[in-house]
């Protein structure tokens, strides 16, 4: 197969596999550029493969960064633009399942390429759009089929987050796994509980943002792996749930979790907890929790102003977003212009300040003045008092009065 039109990302890098070629190595790209452009899906990363050993590249090179060089990798920068150059390596030894104890520089792309985790992965393209292809990628790109390189055991065995590419992958492009792949990580489940959270986590939240979920969970379900990521071991059925909901996109992390904790049933302790397991940013377990809060307005249909408020935009989106799939979704530019209606978006907006109070002498330094800002704060929202200094002032009065 030859790729008529090379696009551009590749283009740009071009100088860099010729200045390889020219110097009489071998250079190619490969990996998940070179499979998404066959699929005609937008490119991400461009990475180059080389006979050439590290030494030899840099010395190719004005410029180049050793980002992974006990890996083979140098980071060459070409117009400004850097470039993961990689040199062809074979593996051994993976004690851990998650490591190889030895990487070995070689001169053959085949020994290079028959490491990879699944075939559609072990494409390789040369300057002039030639895809090399020595493990069938592109007839399972053709077929919508998921397969792991040679034996699917010894693929898992050197790395075991291999499974979770495999049923991400799944997902992401929505092919059906090889029954010979899925059987081998039904087999070898448990190694992945030799894999770090992070790792797991970052495969995770993708597969639940693929273009068909339902094909990565019911695989993620049938192998056996949810039973050794944190904390959904006892939650089979929750997750099954997945399955018969309708086919809405998640576009966030905040999604992710707010969909699966509500499924799970969880309150904001065990949410904390969980998401703690799984090694999220304190940012994203907050944001799911305040998403959740939204999520249950818009269940129950008591999605008010003061609600919108102590939401914002961004996470009544992702909430609205999670309620499709519970279909109480609601008509999303509706909910943009009932956000943008909001008298104040925060408390900064408030025309009244604490020293307005104080110099106005309404009120004495202490508890009682926040209060009573906090009060104006939600009656300004709820449309009770004006954002006006007059009606503040009035209503703070009468606030204060009433602390007496």
């Amino acid at each position: 197969m030859i790729v008529e039109q090379i696009p551009s990302e590749f283009q740009q890098a071009l100088p860099v596999l010729k200045t390889i070629q020219d110097n009489g190595f071998e250079a190619y790209f490969v990996g998940g550029s070179v499979r998404d452009t066959i699929l005609g899906l937008p490119i991400h990363d461009v990475d180059i493969a080389t006979s050439a050993y590290p030494a030899e590249v840099k010395a190719l090179f004005k410029k180049t960064v050793d980002t992974g060089i006990e890996h083979g990798t140098v980071m060459v920068i070409d117009h400004g633009e850097g470039y993961e150059v990689t040199t062809f390596r074979t593996e051994s030894g993976y004690q851990d399942y998650r490591r190889p104890d030895k990487v070995t520089f070689v001169r053959s792309l085949a020994d290079d390429l028959k490491r990879r985790d699944l075939t559609i992965n072990a494409l390789a393209m040369n300057m002039n759009g030639e895809i090399v292809d020595l493990f069938g990628g592109l007839d399972d790109l053709k077929n919508h089929l998921i397969r792991a390189v040679g034996v699917p055991a010894e693929r898992y065995h050197e790395d075991a987050l291999r499974m979770m590419r495999t049923v991400r992958f799944a997902s992401k492009l929505d092919f059906a796994i090889d029954p010979i792949t899925e059987k081998a990580i039904a087999e070898n489940a448990p190694l992945l509980a030799k894999i770090a959270v992070e790792r797991i986590h970052e495969e995770w939240v993708k597969l639940l943002q693929g273009r068909n979920i339902k094909r990565g969970v019911q695989a993620f379900i049938d192998t056996g792996l949810y039973q050794y990521c944190p904390g959904l071991k006892d939650y089979r059925a929750e997750l099954a749930q997945l399955l018969a909901l309708p086919a809405i996109k998640l576009t966030s992390e905040e999604a992710v979790w707010t969909l699966i904790t509500t499924l799970c049933e969880l309150d904001d302790s065990q949410v904390s907890r969980l998401l703690r397991q799984w090694k999220s940013s304190r940012e994203i377990i907050h944001n799911t929790l305040k998403a959740r809060v939204a999520l249950r307005a818009l269940r129950q249909q008591q999605l008010d102003a003061l609600m919108l408020y102590q939401t914002g935009l961004p996470l009544l989106l992702v909430a609205n977003q999670v309620a499709a799939f519970f279909k109480n979704q609601v008509d999303e530019t509706a909910l943009r212009t009932q956000y943008e209606k909001l008298p104040i978006k925060s408390k900064r907006e408030l025309v009244l300040t604490g020293n307005d109070l104080l110099k106005a002498k309404i009120i004495t330094p202490g508890p009682w003045m926040g209060q009573i800002l906090n009060t104006l704060e939600v009656e300004v929202v709820q449309g009770k008092v004006a954002n006006q200094t007059a009606a503040l002032m009035g209503r703070a009065c009468e606030l204060a009065k009433q602390s007496d």
